[in-house]
C-alpha cells in the first residue's frame, strides 16, 4: 500500500511519529510524504491536537509536551532578523523580479527584506531609466536614493513602525488611494492555498491591500519558507495576486495547490545551477 492510500488512522499515527522525531513538521512537508493535499494534512494535524497527541503552531506542528513556543510567544522578527535569513533566495527572488520591470513604468516596492533585495537589482539594471518607485519603506528608499534621479524614489507617508522601518496608517493610505501603478511588489509573512496571502501584523497587512488595489498588476513575493503559513492579518486571498515569485526550495505539492486556486507562479533558481 502506497503513503497516498494510507487510511487515515494510519497516516495520522505516522504523521504522529514524525513530530516526535523532528519536533517539528511542516503541513507542506505531511502534504508531499503521504501524497494528500495541505487541506487533509492541516486536518489530520488538528485531530492529532484534539486528541491532545501534539500543539499546532504556524506552518505545522510540534510535540504537545513541547513548551518552549508556550513559554515564549511567537514575536514578529525585526528587519535586521530577517536580513540575516534566507539571504541567497531572497537575492534570487529579488533579481528574478527586477527582470520584470520596464524603463518608464511606475512599481509599488513594499516594505521588506525581500522586497530590499528587489530594490538592489533594480539599482543594478543600468539599461533601466524613468523608473518611479512608490514605497512605504524608509530601507528601501534610502536604497533607492543614489539612483535618483535616474529614478524618481516617492515615500507613502504615515506613522514609523521601528521594528520594520516601514510606514502605516494613519496617512499611509492617502497617497495610495491616489496613483494606479503599473506593478506592485508586495511581501508577506504567509502564503496559503485556502488561507490567502498574510502577514504578521495587522497595520502592514491592510497598507499591502491597499497596494493591491493600486496596481494594475501585483506580485506576491515570498522565500520556500513562507508558503502554506498563516500569520494574523490577511492580505487578499491567493487569486487575487497575478503571479507569485519564490525560490526553487518551495514544496511542489504546495505550489500545485497555489496554482490551483488561480496563483500563477514563477521559481527564481541560480543560473550558475543550472548551467
Amino acid at each position: 500500500m502506497t503513503d497516498a492510500a494510507l487510511p487515515a488512522p494510519e497516516r495520522r499515527e505516522r504523521a504522529l511519529a514524525l513530530v516526535a522525531e523532528r519536533g517539528f513538521v511542516r503541513v507542506a512537508e505531511l502534504s508531499g510524504v503521504f501524497g494528500v493535499t495541505t487541506v487533509t494534512a492541516r486536518a489530520d494535524l488538528d485531530a492529532l491536537e484534539r486528541q491532545g497527541s501534539i500543539r499546532r503552531v504556524h506552518g505545522g506542528a510540534v510535540p504537545a509536551a513541547s513548551h518552549i513556543e508556550a513559554e515564549r510567544p511567537e514575536r514578529e522578527p525585526s528587519f535586521e532578523e530577517a536580513l540575516a535569513a534566507s539571504v541567497e533566495p531572497k537575492r534570487l527572488i529579488g533579481r528574478e523580479a527586477a527582470s520584470l520591470v520596464r524603463s518608464g513604468q511606475s512599481v509599488i516596492l513594499d516594505v521588506g527584506t525581500t522586497t530590499l533585495q528587489i530594490a538592489r537589482a533594480l539599482r543594478a539594471r543600468d539599461d533601466l531609466d524613468d523608473l518611479t518607485v512608490f514605497t512605504n519603506g524608509l530601507s528601501i528608499a534610502l536604497e533607492l536614493e543614489p539612483e535618483i534621479p535616474r529614478f524618481t524614489v516617492i515615500v507613502t507617508g504615515g506613522s514609523l513602525r521601528p521594528k520594520q522601518h516601514s510606514l502605516v496608517h494613519p496617512l499611509a493610505g492617502s497617497m495610495l488611494d491616489e496613483v494606479h501603478v503599473d506593478l506592485a511588489f508586495i511581501g508577506c509573512n504567509g502564503v496559503d492555498p485556502v488561507h490567502g496571502v498574510t502577514n504578521a501584523n495587522l497595520p502592514e497587512a491592510s497598507v499591502k491591500t491597499l497596494m493591491l488595489k493600486a496596481s494594475a498588476r501585483s506580485i506576491v513575493v515570498a522565500d520556500g519558507s513562507k508558503l502554506g503559513e498563516v500569520h494574523l492579518g490577511r492580505i487578499a486571498a491567493v487569486d487575487a495576486f497575478d503571479t507569485l515569485i519564490t525560490d526553487a526550495a518551495a514544496p511542489p505539492a504546495l505550489l500545485e495547490e497555489l496554482r490551483e486556486a488561480g496563483l500563477a507562479t514563477l521559481l527564481a533558481r541560480d543560473p550558475r545551477v543550472e548551467a
